[in-house]
């Protein structure tokens, strides 16, 4: 009942969870109002034009956001690293080159660490694009250019949490990135080969010849055969299915195991005479080995009636078959 108690305080004094999430997003619609243009299309240039890498710094929670802005641009083809500005007056201003570009994060721009570098950036001739919450600050001052980060205030009861302004900084500093990505014609290919371990890498990169059943796991057999031949070929494949083909394989029809279960109740005594254009199925959907794996996936599962394998076709040859449940399983 205590805790009770402390929650309800806290929410009249400091407002609910969604009044806190309501004061971040209005602080960054209000500075989507504000941003300069002309200087975001100067940052973006700078960005996009950079030969090197580009170094990230801040301390404390900007230096938080700052690694997040390495990792962004990092994932969106413009390589980057995050650079602590202490570390970098001992030796880690070796990672900062000549063809380098610095974005230095500071809510205040008063920051003594990142202030500490810029004499030394400056003699590199390193172009410095200012994060900031305070243009007017020396950061600001002495930066290439300012992109503004400022809110009124901290979300919350106190106005000391950083919760506002970070939110803020990373939206200016993604916009950034996505913005340098389509400047410099990165494709949705380019950025899932970046990411091939997550949903949209695999969804962007996997084709369905990178997941079909071929080979050995492609059992066949041809019109004549019998459904004890069938059977043991369907066993052999280990998929489920048994593909039709003509002698220069091409595709004539499948037959899966509910085929088969489905042809021995309708007929339990004349199982031995059935063959396998008796119960297989003609002109089935099939998919090109090139499509990729998550519209094959949209194909067996965007109809009336869901289809659990597909036929694949290469070269006007059956090459394989694709299998719903492999598909969904490797997480497309």
């Amino acid at each position: 009942m205590a805790s009770d108690a402390l929650s309800e305080a806290a929410v009249r004094d400091g407002g609910s969870p969604a009044d806190l999430l309501r004061q971040e997003a209005e602080a960054i619609a209000s500075m989507a109002d504000r941003l300069d243009p002309a200087r975001f299309a100067e940052a973006v240039a700078l960005l996009a034009a950079c030969s090197g890498n580009v170094a990230t710094t801040g301390a404390g929670t900007s230096g938080v956001v700052a690694r997040k802005i390495a990792a962004t641009l990092t994932s969106t083809g413009t390589p980057a690293l995050f650079v602590h500005p202490a570390d970098a007056l001992h030796g880690g201003l070796g990672a900062i080159g000549g063809q380098e570009i610095v974005i230095a994060v500071s809510k205040g721009g008063e920051t003594e660490e990142v202030l500490a570098l810029l004499p030394y950036l400056a003699h590199r001739e390193v172009p410095v694009i200012a994060i900031v919450g305070n243009t007017r600050s020396t950061l600001a001052r002495r930066a290439a250019v300012v992109l503004e980060a400022s809110v009124e205030r901290e979300a919350g009861r106190y106005d000391l949490v950083p919760t506002a302004s970070v939110a803020v900084a990373i939206a200016v500093a993604d916009a950034l990135a996505l913005t340098v990505m389509e400047t410099k014609g990165v494709t949705p290919e380019g950025f899932a080969a970046n990411h091939p371990s997550g949903q949209l890498g695999r969804r962007l990169t996997l084709r369905v010849r990178d997941v079909m059943h071929g080979g050995d796991q492609r059992p066949t057999v041809s019109a004549s055969a019998t459904l004890l031949e069938v059977v043991a070929a369907i066993g052999r494949g280990g998929a489920g299915v048994v593909v039709i083909v003509d002698d220069h394989h091409h595709l004539q029809g499948i037959v899966t195991d509910g085929d088969v279960r489905r042809a021995i109740e309708d007929a339990p005594d004349h199982v031995m005479e059935l063959c396998v254009a008796d119960v297989m199925t003609r002109e089935p959907t099939t998919v090109d080995a090139e499509v990729m794996a998550y519209d094959a996936l949209r194909l067996m599962e965007d109809r009336p009636s869901q289809i659990t394998v597909l036929p694949v076709v290469a070269d006007g040859r059956c090459a394989g078959v694709v299998r719903l449940h492999d598909l969904v399983r490797i997480g497309l």
